[in-house]
């Protein structure tokens, strides 16, 4: 009995850390977005996380919301410095995140400017 019971415990004990592996590895999909960057913030109370807002539409009708990993300090200064311009990003999407990592489970790659296809030349 206490046999089966120590291989049913490190059976669940396996299962719970391959889920957690899984979740800190995979990608859901990859991809590009582009809009006006109008939002760039370092906030939580137990976990600071960057996150941020690209409008998509005109007046903000669309919103893409994204977290930033803070090991990506390059892309976090980026942002920071194209804030209120028309910007295009590559994020990855995840199954889902972590408290640590940010509010969403988009996640920006990298971030550069492109000019806006609704401003009147």
């Amino acid at each position: 009995m206490r046999k089966i019971l120590m291989i049913i415990t490190g059976i669940i004990l396996l299962s719970i850390v391959g889920y957690f592996t899984f979740l800190y590895s995979a990608n859901y999909s990859e991809g590009v977005r582009s809009g006006e960057l109008i939002k760039v913030s370092h906030k939580g109370v137990a976990f600071k996380t960057w996150e941020g807002e690209i409008s998509q539409g005109i007046a903000g009708a669309q919103i893409f919301a994204f977290s930033v990993m803070d090991s990506e300090k390059e892309v976090i200064a980026d942002l920071q410095e194209l804030e209120g311009q028309y910007v295009q990003v590559n994020y990855v999407e995840r199954y889902r995140t972590f408290p640590w990592w940010g509010d969403t489970r988009y996640f920006i790659t990298a971030v550069k400017k492109v000019n806006s296809p609704f401003k009147i030349k």
